[in-house]
């Protein structure tokens, strides 16, 4: 690769679309473009996205781009790598790719009521074996409830997949996924590393159905169509498309040889490598072969909880302007840190309710007095979150599986999450990714160039003994109320290494 060539990344995420260039032989980000993905939103768990604007999206993107490089530089464009969100799904026509559905994002709940009609296909220990968690992937829920909704709408041609397929396949003219995307389908066997077609056939689909695991790093060529769309010349490599935290995980991996990256963004999630799929076992984990360079497995961690949790207390508790919200945030919780002794927050806003089923939400504030402010409650949240995070993954500490932690994701930009997450995992070191809006699109041009993949890191600073000390004292009562509230909860289990 020559020393002027330019690499070109896609972080093709749940609510934005980024793109950048990036110079091959420093690494050096030399332009960036983004746009939102405008959602539809209903009461009955609605959560889709109108794919024909994709098209739109990414050739507006790519020029502004362009724009800012300069023909010339555009002209040494070397390759394209793609990653996207994973477990969203729609249907398409298989030659043209042409949408024949909304993209049903993977949090569009209104197919939840018919996973426990897919799991019952099966025995508990079957789906355990095949996937490494509990039940069944929702897409074979979605797939369900649009053969319900539209009946014969898998006839033909018809191929369901997600947005990253979509996206490569506009570029590129071929059907690709990777393997959380095909996890979270619930066609993916763990243990072989391969498509399974049995969970399919329960809904009499077959692998015809959905697209081909990527094998390595997917290169394909650029196609005359997909130069056109993005304004590039035709055959450059296309590598793809990557899941959005595997390739948020190959753009940190450089900080510490055993890193746990945390991407706190739409949903908080950590993502850490072992050695075998059966080292450790969380109900809601997503395990799949670790990319090259790596080996071993990579474990992608969500929480039942993230940003949408955040973004609603700002609202709700102090401004329904966002960036006024942030800024009122900061400020209060740089005056007081954590929230009066034994408020606490579970903050499990966007999971059912297990309570009422059928009912939205299991969020708990508990401990609470009517003395309590609402700068309070936002300070219980913001800890509500670090000690959700750090009760999941403690595990990781305790064990030394991981040598250091990597934050990234839209929340890593407030300094009190930064301090409150360097407190509960002290001594590890903590680091944040320099340019953290673009980890994504890094990391998916690993196959290209390592330089080019790894994420710039400064480190975070732990807080003052005093404050890590309020901070364990506090996680333990946070630990002792999740216990007594949600310990019995199926998927309220932490990763734990076996």
């Amino acid at each position: 690769m020559a020393a002027k060539d330019l690499l070109i990344g896609i972080d093709l995420g749940t609510t934005a679309l980024k793109v950048a260039a990036f110079a091959a032989d420093s690494g050096r980000l030399l332009a960036t473009a983004s746009r939102r993905l405008p959602t539809r939103v209903a009461a009955d768990g609605t959560r889709e996205q109108d794919l024909a604007d994709l098209r739109r999206h990414l050739a507006a993107a790519f020029s502004e781009v362009r724009q800012a490089v300069g023909d010339e530089a555009w002209s040494r464009a070397a390759g394209i790598g793609l990653a996207a969100q994973g477990g969203s799904g729609a249907l398409f026509e298989r030659r043209s790719g042409a949408p024949q559905t909304p993209l049903h994002l993977w949090n569009d709940s209104r197919a939840a009521a018919l996973l426990p009609e897919v799991a019952a296909g099966r025995p508990a220990a079957y789906w355990r074996e095949l996937s490494q968690r509990r039940g069944p992937g929702m897409g074979l829920a979605r797939m369900l409830w649009l053969q319900r909704r539209r009946p014969g709408a898998f006839d033909g041609d018809a191929i369901y997949a997600g947005v990253g397929e979509a996206a490569f396949h506009m570029m590129t003219g071929r059907w690709c996924q990777d393997a959380c995307n095909a996890l979270q389908m619930g066609c993916y066997n763990v243990l072989e590393n391969r498509l399974d077609e049995e969970p399919l056939a329960l809904l009499g689909l077959g692998l015809r159905h959905v697209a081909p695991l990527r094998e390595g790093h997917g290169l394909a060529a650029l196609s005359r169509d997909g130069a056109a769309l993005l304004g590039l010349r035709a055959g450059l490599p296309v590598a793809g498309p990557y899941m959005d935290h595997e390739a948020g995980y190959l753009s940190a991996a450089g900080a510490f040889p055993r890193p746990l990256q945390c991407s706190l963004g739409t949903a908080w999630v950590g993502n850490f490598v072992v050695p075998t799929p059966r080292c450790g076992w969380s109900p809601v984990q997503l395990v799949i072969a670790a990319p090259p360079p790596e080996t071993g497995s990579l474990v992608i961690q969500p929480l039942l909880t993230g940003n949408v949790s955040w973004d609603w207390g700002l609202q709700c508790f102090l401004d329904r302007d966002h960036g006024a919200a942030l800024g009122k945030a900061a400020a209060l919780l740089e005056a007081a840190l954590l929230p009066p002794p034994g408020l606490i927050c579970l903050p499990w806003f966007t999971q059912g309710n297990p309570w009422l089923a059928g009912s939205a939400g299991a969020g708990v504030f508990a401990g609470g007095s009517a003395g309590v402010t609402c700068d309070d409650m936002v300070r219980a949240l913001a800890a509500g979150l670090c000690c959700e995070f750090y009760r999941v993954f403690r595990d990781l500490k305790r064990t030394a599986a991981v040598d250091g932690v990597v934050l990234g994701g839209g929340a890593s930009k407030g300094a009190f999450f930064r301090t409150l997450l360097a407190g509960l995992f002290a001594p590890l070191p903590v680091v944040l990714c320099a340019d953290e809006d673009t980890g994504g699109a890094r990391g998916a041009l690993v196959a290209f160039s390592e330089r080019v993949c790894r994420s710039q890191t400064t480190p975070v600073p732990a807080p003052a003994e005093a404050v890590r000390t309020a901070l364990c004292e506090y996680y333990e009562t946070y630990a002792r109320t999740f216990d007594g509230i949600y310990g019995a909860h199926p998927a309220g289990a932490p990763y734990r290494l076996t």
